[in-house]
């Protein structure tokens, strides 16, 4: 029974880390894009070991998941990149987004489908925050169509805490854990998830690591309020159709 188990995993992590390689994005700017880029390497992961086994010192920990826009879980043989000298790296230096913009004269967030990446700048137009993200899927079999995260120019109205749960999935039922949730559009919402892989795969919402969601929902973003005060601002961006 144990051997029959034991083969059971084997075969269940090999189709996982197939399914990984054929999803995930790939980009010159993060992830396995940057593993031949100056200043980085990539590293596979040996057997049953753990985030924080392989990266102990925290800053270092937040830094590679970050550059690998995930924070799932570690399967033998998975390739992560890694800076070549982390002193060297901040969250500043590899961020995505420009530190600066042009004063939007509002806080606003902005939501890049394709660097897998959402940014908070201030009204100044200082970025405040990045952190990677996981939007809508092209087909979802379970509603046999489209996922795609809405795009366009958006004003969150509503947010809720650690318990927010959605009404929709799992289909038939509802009741998926959307911790730190902030609505922007009907039931699209930014969300903390434990299923930031490094490509999309959501229903249509823009998921977060949690840590992320939680610090943009306590710290940064503003609901509408009745006396016509809009929410904070949100520009989920285009894919660039390949």
């Amino acid at each position: 029974m144990k051997k029959y188990l034991i083969i059971f995993i084997s075969l269940l992590l090999c189709t996982f880390s197939i399914y990984a390689k054929k999803t995930a994005s790939t980009s010159e700017y993060y992830g396995l894009g940057l593993c031949n880029k100056p200043g980085y390497k990539c590293i596979r992961v040996k057997r049953s070991t753990t985030w924080k086994k392989m990266f102990p010192n925290s800053r270092e920990l937040d830094i590679v998941q970050r550059l690998n826009r995930t924070d799932t879980y570690l399967y033998r043989g998975r390739k992560l990149v890694v800076p070549d000298n982390f002193q060297n790296v901040t969250l500043a230096s590899i961020s995505p987004f420009p530190l600066k913009i042009k004063s939007p004269k509002e806080k606003l967030i902005i939501v890049d489908q394709n660097l897998l990446a959402v940014g908070a700048y201030d009204s100044d137009g200082n970025l405040l925050f990045w952190g990677p993200i996981a939007s809508g899927k092209d087909y979802c079999p379970d509603i046999r169509r489209s996922c795609r995260t809405i795009t366009g120019i958006y004003y969150v109205f509503n947010k809720k805490g650690y318990k927010c749960r959605s009404n929709i999935f799992p289909i038939g039922r509802g009741g998926s854990h959307m911790p730190f949730c902030m609505f922007f559009y009907k039931g699209y919402a930014l969300h903390g998830s434990k299923e930031v892989y490094g490509f999309r795969d959501s229903h249509g919402c823009v998921r977060l690591f949690t840590r992320d969601a939680k610090w943009l929902n306590e710290n940064f973003v503003d609901i509408a309020h009745a006396t016509g005060e809009k929410g904070t601002k949100i520009v989920v961006q285009k894919l660039k159709d390949k």
